[in-house]
């Protein structure tokens, strides 16, 4: 049996798809991955993934291409050369299966299940319903359980990645916690002047900081202290960043895709929730962490991607005590690598 397993969004999405595409994999011969040029790096981490198939799909980029027409032949007839017997098309919860599904019925794949809310004629054999409040991770393993897929013995669901290579040259040696300055939506990382506050703060209390973020993102690093932390922006790649993640103690970060990665690992993650995006459906998922920031700021739910309220305050008004009290929380618990058992998911809402 051969699959298809769909994400097309980003890097953190693609990670969130980890736990179905497992399941998927569990019963299938062949697994294949389409995903989006932003995911490519993480579903190539992903255990369970034999092949990895890119499309930048102009319905799903937060800065689209044109249509090309050329390109939509190209993928229809990638995927009718896969010879897929069923797919499973995995969205966020304001997105549409429909258009990818279109695509792969033109590809002649014979089984699609998806989540939809929009009545999907011929596309869909498998049409979801997904719950509400739902974890984005949790509805992906539920729609791949609705189509029959089941976890393979002994995996616990949650985020996983493989490769993860050692980074100690890039890291230096000893304990150390990994701040990630940026995001690729701004309004759900701090201001550069409170990034490079929280580094000081980190540092002056006795914690070696690692700083990470890309190469685009270097102006915003190097602000973040200087002489006070390992500046690593755009000295890593996707499977680099893991390695660091990997190796810290705990990670300071945005909800970007850096958050899901660490919890990929098995990090422990101090979130720095923007309430932009509902916090139960995209918050570090399946390690320990603590959310920090302010739920109830007038940016809350309008999915904005540069804050629209002056003075950034859901995140900037996140103190130094909160952060040094969270980083504590975390790194004095048990291992969040022991994983015998479940750790429960830790949270403060100011």
């Amino acid at each position: 049996m051969r699959t298809l397993v769909v994400r097309l969004d980003s890097a953190g999405d693609v990670l969130l798809a980890g736990p179905a595409v497992r399941a998927a994999a569990h019963a299938s011969g062949h697994t294949a991955l389409l995903c989006g040029p932003r995911g490519e790096p993480a579903a190539r981490l992903l255990p369970g993934v034999d092949e990895v198939l890119v499309y930048d799909a102009p319905w799903v980029a937060l800065d689209p291409s044109p249509v090309d027409a050329g390109a939509v032949h190209c993928l229809v007839e990638t995927v009718a050369g896969g010879r897929f017997d069923r797919a499973l098309v995995l969205t966020s919860y304001h997105q549409s299966p429909l258009p990818a599904a279109l695509l792969l019925r033109l590809a002649g794949v014979g089984w699609i299940g998806a989540d939809s809310e929009d009545y999907p004629g011929a596309l869909l054999d498998l049409r979801h319903r997904r719950q509400d409040h739902r974890h984005e991770a949790e509805a992906a393993l539920d729609l791949a359980h609705a189509a029959g897929f089941t976890l393979p013995p002994g995996d616990d669901g949650r985020l996983r990645v493989h490769g993860v290579p050692g980074t100690e040259e890039l890291t230096g040696p000893g304990p150390y916690l990994v701040v990630h300055a940026g995001a690729a939506v701004p309004a759900r990382a701090w201001t550069p002047a409170r990034t490079a506050a929280a580094v000081t703060a980190l540092a002056e209390a006795g914690h070696r900081v690692v700083v990470t973020g890309s190469a685009a993102e270097a102006g915003l690093t190097a602000g973040a202290a200087p002489g006070r932390a390992v500046d690593l922006a755009g000295r890593t790649d996707f499977r680099q960043l893991a390695g660091v993640l990997s190796g810290a103690r705990a990670v300071v970060t945005g909800n970007t895709g850096p958050a899901h990665l660490a919890a990929a690992t098995g990090t422990p993650v101090v979130s720095l929730f923007a309430p932009v995006v509902p916090a139960e459906r995209w918050r570090p998922y399946g390690v320990p962490h603590m959310l920090l920031g302010r739920p109830d700021a007038p940016c809350r739910g309008t999915r904005a991607r540069v804050c629209p309220v002056p003075g950034h305050p859901c995140l900037d008004a996140v103190t130094d005590a909160e952060v040094l009290a969270a980083v504590t929380a975390l790194t004095s618990a048990a291992s969040p690598r022991d994983t015998a058992r479940p750790h429960p998911a830790r949270e403060t809402v100011p």
